[in-house]
């Protein structure tokens, strides 16, 4: 009986810490929506603004967690309009910034960090896509690793005006949040556990994201 005591016990004890050890690790809906889609909201933008955070690992992983709620739906579509609307915000924020730059005798810091930003070769590159396809290269350059700034810095080199490159912006963040969504996705369906499919969905994010500079370090050497 002392036994079966004590396996009673110990069962249940297992079952505490198992319930604790998932309320740490994953906190009630409530408040992960309460913290999590301003966090999101406001690291994307000022990811668009800085281009230094790694926006698309954060829109994966938001999609991870979404799609562990229990309405995913509603939070899949609630992160990918938070997602593309803070996207389109941060770029018009980043354009008008540069326009400033560009409009100025003696430009702006923002102008000269793009500068800094987008080699020469690309920034050729981009010049010679806008002119060819229009604003219709924004919507490859939000999906292409590191190609947002140089095209971005060709349009304002060609003082395209804001209203112009508006319209073809916010067809590139509403492609670029349900690229990176579906990223997560992926990731978060092949692993049962939330923070498994997060870390898988966001290493994945970083690995497409570094390939395109691994590619071209590999190149420079032959040519």
């Amino acid at each position: 009986m002392n036994t079966a005591l004590a396996d009673g016990l110990g069962t249940s004890l297992g079952a505490v810490a198992e319930a604790v050890s998932d309320a740490v690790v994953r906190p009630p809906e409530a408040t992960q929506q309460a913290l999590g889609y301003p966090s999101l909201f406001l690291l994307v933008v000022l990811g668009s603004l800085v281009p230094v955070v790694p926006t698309g690992a954060l829109v994966s992983g938001a999609a991870v967690v979404a799609l562990h709620q229990s309405l995913p739906v509603f939070a899949l579509l609630t992160v990918f309009g938070i997602a593309s609307f803070a996207a389109f915000l941060g770029d018009l924020g980043l354009y008008w910034l540069g326009k400033r730059g560009v409009g100025s005798k003696n430009g702006s810091r923002w102008l000269s960090t793009l500068r800094e930003r987008a080699a020469p070769e690309r920034l050729a590159q981009a010049d010679r896509k806008l002119r060819e396809h229009g604003v219709a290269v924004l919507v490859v350059s939000r999906l292409v690793p590191a190609g947002r700034i140089p095209v971005m810095l060709a349009c304002l080199l060609a003082r395209m005006r804001m209203r112009e490159f508006a319209r073809g912006d916010v067809l590139a963040c509403l492609a670029w949040a349900a690229v990176y969504q579906l990223i997560g996705v992926a990731g978060g369906s092949l692993f049962p556990r939330p923070w498994e499919g997060v870390a898988a969905a966001v290493g994945l994010t970083l690995l497409l994201s570094a390939l395109p500079a691994l590619w071209r370090r590999v190149r420079s050497p032959r040519t």
